[in-house]
């Protein structure tokens, strides 16, 4: 439609386009999730395996992951979240009720933005039934806990290492890295893998390393340690001298 001017145009402005605001940085690691989303998502699944006062013992954990949008820097990005822990429950028992429950808590905590802070907690957890068993550190030695709980949590922990969310350590990895980590595994096409195992000579190192042995096991050869003042095998077979 044809507007026709009847006044004398003594100025005018060309309409800029409007810029665009900057992005508002949003930390991907601690934006809540609300609830697991629906649908397929991708999943570790692994056999844990750990040996104490009771000899020795496995339980199967499962852990979910799934991308998460934030904002780095003015940029968006995506990392790689874990969002739920699962106990499958054919292996439950009566003692096995404070592991589903545990497993509950890890999955809030995760959705929440805090799960390695809660990991780190519960791996402070401690017991009246001595040492227990689980996994080797870097140095191939046996890695002692202080409790069935400090050692599943230190497992799960393992479990979010090799898929790149923490170091070995158990320490929060950077968001600006898990970003990386994720971009490179979209172009690959594979996860990102941790580098091969130290090596190193420090003798010490390796000799403090766990809980000191003092002998060898009559049953089984394998190596005891002290628990609760007795020389105790936790190779697997669970032989104690204090009977």
């Amino acid at each position: 439609m044809a507007v026709e001017i009847k006044s004398k145009i003594v100025n005018y402005r060309v309409k800029q386009p409007q810029a665009e605001l900057p992005l508002v940085d949003e930390n991907p690691l601690t934006v809540r999730i609300p609830s697991r989303p629906e649908g397929t998502l991708e999943a570790v699944s692994e056999k844990i395996s750990y040996v104490g006062a009771e000899g020795r013992k496995k339980v199967y954990v499962l852990v979910a992951f799934m991308p998460v949008e934030g904002v780095l820097n003015g940029k968006q990005v995506v990392i790689e979240r874990p969002v739920e822990f699962f106990f499958p429950s054919g292996q439950l028992s009566s003692e096995h009720q404070w592991i589903t429950a545990t497993m509950r808590s890890l999955s809030l905590a995760a959705r929440g933005g805090y799960v390695t802070q809660a990991l780190a907690d519960l791996r402070k957890v401690a017991w009246d039934k001595g040492l227990v068993r689980c996994g080797t550190n870097r140095w191939n030695k046996p890695m002692f806990h202080d409790s069935e709980v400090a050692a599943i949590a230190w497992s799960i922990q393992q479990i979010l290492y090799r898929r790149g969310f923490v170091d070995a350590d158990g320490i929060q990895v950077p968001v600006d890295e898990l970003a990386q980590r994720y971009a490179q595994r979209l172009i690959h096409g594979h996860p990102w893998q941790p580098p091969a195992a130290e090596e190193t000579g420090d003798s010490d190192a390796e000799n403090s390393a766990g809980a000191a042995v003092v002998g060898h096991c009559p049953e089984c050869r394998g190596e005891l340690i002290m628990m609760d003042g007795c020389p105790t095998c936790y190779a697997g077979c669970g032989w104690s001298k204090c009977g």
